[in-house]
């Protein structure tokens, strides 16, 4: 029996997008995974050329030139360009603008929609999010970075870290805090849409990692930094409930990530355990090697079907924030044990750059740490609960 590769969920058309994505990770990505991931960079083009396959806009309405598809459709786009493409980084900033618009689709005015959603899904920009900070991670009240009115402008002073695409990004949805009542905690905070060119505003530093070299994280820093009050999203005070929402999709985005990294790493194990000889026979020749295998099987399908579950019932409003928690610490979990198992299984060569698992491994080491610590996945777990 093989593994499924796919979601209970998808239709016809599902199966027909990710023939779509497919086709686009196998010809325009995986051939250079590995050097865009040792040169820690990709081509900008491959933004328009993503766009071109129709990649980039499927979750989005037409009126604004997406595809009129709901999370669903974004989540077999995250996991066939991660799996097809064999790359997390390339993938990963490729796709930010996954977590970045959807707070302009829900709260922008019809005008601010217009202006930054279409140019970023055909490619021809890049948007990314904002929210953390060096002195505030988890804890998004408590971040610092401060927007002062100023007749019709805002005044940004602070710095955020850890930012996807960050470097290259032509606009940022910033978290900021316009009210400086810090006993307010989250009724403070506001969103505001902050372009790259605006004075006062720099990627200040690019940032090295353990994985996801392919993709640019970055430091941003704001001085003084003049931002027009047409560029807030929403009322002020509004930021903290629009964040929170919105993480719910992004931790299903990043869980099925994981899937396809997990799915990914057991594959090139059942390969190489066929293949790899030792004491005269093939490694799949040994039942320790059968039974690790077996132990990786039982991890991925179990959670394939709770993360299409959740992204199903998600798209429906039926699931709760304590269920989407659970899934990313169960997926997260998963991923960090099979590509551990890879990399044991491979020997040697698994602890080599030169092999897609060695990568995969390090890439998975993020999925315990992004959109919401394990930690604050349980504390938000232990609330819904009651204890």
């Amino acid at each position: 029996m093989a593994l499924p590769t796919t979601y209970s969920f998808e239709t016809e058309e599902h199966a027909d997008l990710r023939r779509q994505v497919r086709r686009f990770a196998e010809q325009q990505i995986a051939p250079h995974s590995h050097h865009w991931d040792e040169a820690e960079e990709f081509p900008r083009e491959l933004y328009r050329e993503a766009a071109a396959a129709g990649v980039l806009g499927v979750s989005y309405p037409p009126e604004l030139g997406g595809a009129g598809g709901d999370l669903t459709h974004g989540l077999v786009v995250a996991d066939a360009l991660v799996y097809h493409g064999r790359s997390v980084g390339t993938a990963g900033s490729l796709g930010s603008h996954a977590i970045s618009l959807p707070l302009i689709l829900n709260l922008g005015t019809t005008a601010q929609k217009e202006q930054h959603i279409p140019p970023v899904l055909r490619g021809e920009k890049i948007a990314a999010l904002a929210i953390t900070e060096p002195g505030a991670g988890s804890d998004v009240a408590s971040l610092s970075t401060s927007a002062v009115r100023d007749g019709d402008h805002y005044i940004v002073n602070g710095s955020k870290i850890f930012i996807t695409s960050g470097c290259r990004a032509d606009l940022v949805v910033v978290a900021v805090r316009t009210n400086p009542d810090r006993s307010l905690r989250h009724l403070g905070l506001t969103l505001l849409v902050i372009e790259r060119n605006t004075p006062g505003f720099v990627a200040s530093r690019k940032l090295k990692k353990t994985g996801w070299w392919s993709s640019d994280t970055a430091e941003l820093s704001f001085s003084d930094c003049r931002v027009p009050v047409a560029n807030r999203l929403g009322e002020e005070g509004s930021g903290f409930f629009a964040i929170i929402q919105n993480f719910a999709a992004e931790r299903l985005l990043l869980a099925a990530q994981c899937v396809a990294v997990a799915q990914l790493a057991y594959d090139e194990s059942v390969a190489y355990a066929k293949t790899r000889e030792a004491f005269g026979k093939t490694l799949s020749g040994f039942q320790v090697t059968r039974h690790k295998l077996a132990d990786m099987a039982t991890r991925i399908v179990p959670i394939r079907s709770l993360v299409g579950d959740l992204a199903m019932r998600l798209a429906r409003g039926q699931a709760s924030m304590a269920e989407v928690a659970m899934a990313k610490n169960a997926a997260t979990d998963m991923c960090s044990f099979v590509c551990d198992q890879a990399v044991q299984l491979h020997g040697g060569m698994g602890y080599m750059r030169e092999t897609l698992v060695e990568r995969l491994d390090r890439d998975a080491r993020l999925f315990p740490i992004g959109a919401g610590t394990r930690e604050i996945m349980n504390e938000i777990i232990a609330r819904a609960e009651g204890y």
